[in-house]
């Protein structure tokens, strides 16, 4: 695959891509630690559009942490309030919005991100991941005695479905806003606003 890193920024101005958008959403899906939310909000700021992060609206329409919701109600009990969250977001418009690692899995929510929005899967190497989760406690499937064998797991069974979304992005260790540009260019291609760069291959 060639390095994204020599990709050239879109030419296409924020305010034209955010218009193109026309009442969809951008949708960021991946694994937990690709960056989903803090890669969200900057391309919000960039797009001038609002960021949503679903797990932060389910945890406000639930009224408790979203591990409190696992340890008291189970993980489908989770996963129904999920995708009811997410189709009410995904009804308010243009937006950026930040996906659960296991929303995009659900054919219902991934048939309503099609249909209301462009997917964009924020990729990351498993050791990214590790690394990242690494930091953080409030990650329901990870409390495991092996934390790295369930990230395994959850590589190999997600990552086919993820490979659905319209727009692949490699999330690595980069600036933001290199990444923020990288979705930005390939998202106005997507919608057919500018020509794909073209990839140089690495010295």
């Amino acid at each position: 695959m060639p390095d994204q890193s020599l990709r050239k920024p879109t030419e296409c101005p924020p305010a034209a891509l955010a218009a193109a958008l026309g009442s969809r959403s951008i949708v960021l899906i991946g694994m937990m630690g690709a960056g989903k939310s803090s890669i969200g909000r900057r391309l919000a700021k960039k797009l001038n559009l609002s960021f949503v992060d679903a797990d932060a609206e389910i945890e406000l329409a639930a009224g408790m942490p979203i591990t409190d919701i696992f340890d008291r109600h189970g993980e489908d009990c989770f996963r129904s309030g999920e995708a009811r969250v997410i189709a009410r977001l995904l009804d308010q418009g243009r937006q950026v919005l930040a996906t659960g690692g296991g929303a995009f899995m659900n054919p219902a929510t991934r048939a309503l991100i099609a249909a209301k929005g462009i997917s964009v899967w924020l990729k990351a190497e498993p050791d990214i991941l590790l690394r990242r989760i690494r930091r953080r406690s409030d990650r329901p499937l990870l409390r495991t005695a092996d934390p790295e064998a369930t990230l395994k797991r959850l590589v190999e069974e997600r990552y086919p479905v993820y490979a659905e979304a319209e727009v692949t992005v490699h999330s690595r260790d980069v600036p933001h806003e290199v990444i923020v540009d990288e979705i930005a260019d390939a998202v106005a291609a997507r919608l057919g606003l500018v020509v794909p760069a073209i990839q140089e291959p690495a010295p």
